[in-house]
């Protein structure tokens, strides 16, 4: 009996295993730590709060996410969202300045490099400020200065304990000049006047704490916390190298390096931030 080429093809494409796109890795479900450089499983990062499990670095988060870790939940009122940067100078580098505003705030969500407002830290009501580096590096603008300026004073107001997690590798802002400079003096010359009122100013330095930020009131604390490995200082370590030609300590701008010569009161981990800072409120009787 003869098989016509319909059966054959009917028996043929019955036989033959379809063909099935190969299955990839969702994007976003690892991530690669800066530190060790093991790939970790996001959601465990996230559970860590921002710390790889494998090493203990503790990776950049958002000023967002500082403000839910360390406030309680749903207490947070944000001051001073009416605060909008402008291209006073008219600079220009690469792209004008104006430009690169609408670039950040579109890409980050973020007005400018700092959040300032009021919360409650294990039921203990306090002014609270963050600055992000994800914003031209948490640079110190004419926005940020006021907006921490603005938030000193309410702290004074008030008699609130006022903690600012510093997150600023960008120190003084450039394309503002000497409006960006003189924010350094204008916010320490707020928090003398804080401490003239016996305020309680708990200083969280956080990698990377550089610049102008580190030379002005990330420096000011009563009590100055940072985190593991953090990189604080006013120069980076390649610049102070090429410029004094000499070998560096190991370790030289570290967190644990400033503890050890007195430049810090303590290395604290992300996960005990929160109680820490409850825990000191209470000593100093704020």
């Amino acid at each position: 009996m003869e098989t016509t080429n319909e059966s054959a093809s009917a028996t043929s494409s019955e036989t033959t295993p379809k063909f099935r796109p190969k299955r990839g890795v969702p994007e976003g479900l690892w991530r690669r730590c800066p530190g060790c450089r093991q790939t970790i499983f996001r959601k465990e990062a996230e559970r860590q709060l921002g710390v790889c499990p494998e090493c203990d670095y503790h990776w950049y988060v958002s000023a967002r996410d500082r403000i839910s870790q360390l406030l309680d939940e749903g207490t947070f009122e944000e001051r001073f969202t009416e605060l909008r940067p402008i291209d006073p100078l008219g600079f220009a580098d690469r792209k004008a300045y104006a430009e690169r505003l609408k670039e950040e705030q579109a890409r980050t969500g973020l007005i400018d490099a700092a959040i300032t407002g009021t919360g409650m830290i294990r039921a203990r009501r306090v002014a609270f400020g963050v600055t992000d580096s994800a914003f031209i590096m948490g640079s110190m603008g004419s926005v940020v200065g006021e907006k921490l300026a603005r938030l000193i004073e309410l702290a004074t107001e008030q008699q609130l304990p006022l903690i600012i997690v510093s997150g600023s590798g960008g120190g003084a802002r450039m394309h503002e000049g000497i409006l960006s400079l003189m924010q350094m003096a204008k916010v320490s010359a707020a928090l003398a006047r804080y401490h003239e009122a016996k305020g309680l100013f708990i200083s969280v330095l956080t990698n990377p704490t550089m610049g102008g930020v580190a030379a002005s009131f990330a420096s000011l604390g009563d009590i100055i916390l940072a985190e593991p490995k953090a990189l604080i200082g006013f120069a980076g370590p390649r610049v102070i190298k090429a410029a004094m030609r000499i070998e560096l300590p190991k370790g030289f701008q570290t967190s644990e390096f400033l503890l050890e010569h007195g430049f810090i009161d303590r290395v604290v981990r992300r996960r005990d931030l929160k109680s820490e800072i409850a825990r000191l409120i209470d000593y100093c009787g704020m």
